[in-house]
């Protein structure tokens, strides 16, 4: 192992290489690696023409990640799990078409570099069958310039399913905490392994170089043999990191409760105002089973602890996260994809085989768009490609999935009193329409194979059924022909239509536990429960 700069370490970069990155949005992204990349193409010209992978998201939506790679010539390609946080300038190539461009979903890449670096044929899945990654609708190219078959379509001992080749890795950059002398890393203050371990060694099955960016360097056998995650054989070169380049998360530089280094004791979650938003959230919370196996997505249904936390039942709340997360509550916006007292922490490709072999019982996941069949899109909008993330794993194989969102987007106003629901101003955009612009999760699948799925939103319950979606509930106070189907594109199944449960939409509701079958108890509001510190 050798220790060198980050202008050095682009420098030992050739051109057309292909490169795979470690990292989740800039949780365990080596940044400080990624800007002597930049700094070495745009003093020389090189490394130029590269391709990159990686399975989530990679970047901060502002300077950080991918933004190094924006510039005409320097990259040919990239493939990653998501792009929502790659930057403006990623977005804009991508968008232009002036880079080849493909979103898989993030636990299928996941489990590719563990194939890639084990020398297998690659990945077989079912994983994204029927989805915009078949290659059927659009094969995961996100542009037209992307037009190599990255993802086939085989057949298999008579079933169908999705192949991937072992991409070619010659340049793997990941992060760690500790190397020692002879390159041994350690993660101690990373909130998650995800694979660093994996692409490691993808890397060096073909014979290419390791890069890690780390905190610090310190004596050759002063670390814990079970601490080393990743070997000091598999590491050719350690770059030290600056602490603004080396971030736990987006919003956080280092906090020892979302790696496991201790528990924050909080007596409750902070309630949450009394909006569409926590009337939705409500809802949701009635659909939870004591003890389940729960996934819980950004966005709104981050919002269920909090309920649970007010009503009193959060010991009934078994949480995870594809991150490799179990336990704990987790952690939100610029620290997404974290816990705060986490009971465990895996490596992600292993959390993936977990939730592809269905060992999810539900998962509640935002709704952005959806169509009569079911069909949701949450990866493209208006042209605008942001990718699939875990959704497509976490939807494929979880037994009840609730999507959870807004009836309508854009400037929606409300008003909850008194038990019911009052629309003050629609939203200016349709969430349920003919046909949706990109199949992320097919509904017609999901029947087939009897999943239960429900899509609920401030003012209406939808539950799919074998022959598309049908109007369960309604809000108190909504009007079904005003405000839920004159703002639908189709025309729902109708059968039998109930009301929702009028408390929700009051100020103190104290009804989840008797929802759930469990008597109530205020006792849990003393647990230990998680949240961000003060």
């Amino acid at each position: 192992m050798k220790i060198i700069t980050a202008d050095e370490a682009g420098a030992l970069i050739k051109d057309d290489a292909t490169i795979f990155l470690g990292g989740l949005a800039v949780t365990s992204l080596p940044e400080e690696v990624l800007q002597g990349v930049e700094r070495q193409y745009l003093a020389t010209g090189h490394p130029c023409n590269v391709t990159t992978w990686a399975c989530g998201a990679v970047g901060n939506s502002g300077a950080a990640g991918m933004k190094h790679f924006a510039h005409k010539g320097m990259i040919k390609r990239v493939i990653a799990g998501h792009f929502g946080q790659t930057g403006k300038e990623m977005m804009k190539m991508v968008f232009d078409g002036e880079v080849e461009a493909y979103n898989f979903p993030q636990g299928s890449l996941s489990h590719l570099t563990r194939q890639t670096a084990n020398r297998s044929p690659g990945l077989l899945t079912k994983v994204g069958l029927g989805t915009f990654v078949d290659p059927r609708l659009e094969g995961g190219k996100m542009n037209s310039r992307s037009t190599e078959d990255l993802v086939r379509l085989v057949e298999f001992q008579g079933e169908e399913w999705l192949y991937y080749p072992p991409p070619r890795i010659d340049v793997a950059i990941i992060r760690g905490t500790l190397a020692d002398e002879k390159g041994n890393i350690t993660m101690d203050k990373e909130g998650v392994l995800l694979e660093q371990l994996s692409i490691a060694q993808a890397a060096r099955r073909w014979g290419g170089i390791v890069i890690c960016q780390v905190e610090r360097i310190v004596k050759a056998g002063s670390l814990h043999p079970k601490a080393v995650k990743v070997p000091g054989l598999l590491v050719d070169y350690v770059v030290l990191g600056r602490p603004e380049n080396h971030m736990q998360t987006i919003a956080t530089q280092f906090n020892a409760a979302l790696c496991g280094d201790v528990k924050v004791p909080v007596d409750s979650l902070e309630p949450m105002p009394l909006d569409e938003r926590k009337v939705i959230a409500r809802r949701a919370a009635m659909e939870v089973t004591p003890g389940a196996i729960t996934n819980l997505g950004i966005g709104i249904p981050a919002g269920i602890p909090s309920v649970a936390a007010e009503e009193g039942v959060s010991e009934l709340l078994s949480l995870s996260i594809e991150s490799g997360v179990n336990g704990g509550i987790p952690a939100q916006l610029g620290d997404f994809g974290l816990a705060y007292n986490p009971e465990s922490i895996i490596e992600q490709g292993f959390q993936f085989d977990f939730y592809d072999g269905g060992g999810l019982d539900a998962s509640f996941l935002g709704l952005a768009q959806t169509d009569a069949q079911g069909n949701v899109n949450v990866s493209k909008f208006n042209g605008r490609p942001v990718g699939c993330g875990g959704f497509i794993n976490i939807t494929r194989s979880t037994r009840k999935l609730i999507f959870c969102g807004a009836f309508t987007a854009g400037g929606l106003e409300v008003a909850v009193a008194g038990g019911r629901l009052h629309i003050l101003k629609e939203g200016r955009s349709p969430k349920f329409i003919d046909k949706v612009e990109q199949v992320t999760f097919n509904g017609r699948d999901a029947a087939l194979r009897r999943q239960e799925v429900l899509f609920i939103t401030e003012r209406a319950v939808f539950r799919l059924t074998a022959d598309g979606l049908e109007l369960t509930e309604v809000a108190p106070g909504v009007d079904i022909e005003r405000d839920v189907l004159a703002h639908m594109s189709f025309r729902p199944i109708m059968r039998d239509v109930k009301a929702m449960d009028a408390g929700i939409f009051r100020e103190n509701w104290g009804g989840l536990a008797q929802a759930l079958g469990q008597p109530f108890s205020r006792s849990a509001q003393t647990t230990a429960l998680t949240a961000a510190p003060p």
